[in-house]
């Protein structure tokens, strides 16, 4: 029987990598799109279909909105997330796990899309009342992340008293 020495076994190996490219330890992974989740006919409010993933893992979201200290009566607005990376301005147009943007919205309607967890909302958006804010988290793909065929997104309410600041008296 020959004896195999290792620069055969080497060429052998990388033969048998290129002819399976699926074949363990032979670094298959090119780093191109993966399914990631499942696709839904269903769609969020802006026409965005689902991407549902199981819980387990799934994308988690927290919202917490706090009046800011500027004289325009402005808010803070920070974004919680668990299981989730904010991707880069210019990433790639696909769906990577838990990684994606948060859309904002104030009373439904688009404010900002967040690639940072982090938002100032200027005062002069926000009438008086209460308003909800909510962020809904979303691949880089456009889909919206999901859970049980429901939108990954936290909801907050916002009130402003509009209350004008007195002037100083004489």
């Amino acid at each position: 029987m020959p004896r195999t020495t290792p620069a055969r076994a080497l060429a052998a190996t990388l033969l048998a990598c290129s002819l399976l490219p699926g074949l363990a330890g032979c670094g298959g992974d090119d780093g191109g799109p993966r399914q990631v989740g499942t696709v839904l006919d269903q769609a969020d409010g802006d026409g965005h279909h689902l991407r549902q993933v199981p819980a387990a893992d799934a994308p988690e979201v927290g919202l917490i909105v706090q009046p800011d200290a500027r004289p325009d009566g402005g808010w803070d607005v920070r974004v919680r997330v668990r299981n989730f990376r904010f991707s880069p301005g210019k990433a790639a147009a696909r769906a990577v796990h838990g990684r994606g943007y948060a859309q904002l919205y104030l009373d439904g309607a688009r404010l900002s899309r967040l690639r940072a967890d982090d938002y100032r909302l200027p005062g002069t958006r926000v009438s008086r009342g209460t308003h909800k804010v909510t962020a809904r988290l979303y691949a880089d793909d456009g889909t919206a992340w999901a859970v049980e065929g429901r939108p990954v997104e936290a909801t907050a309410d916002l009130t402003a008293s509009g209350a004008e600041t007195a002037s100083p008296s004489p």
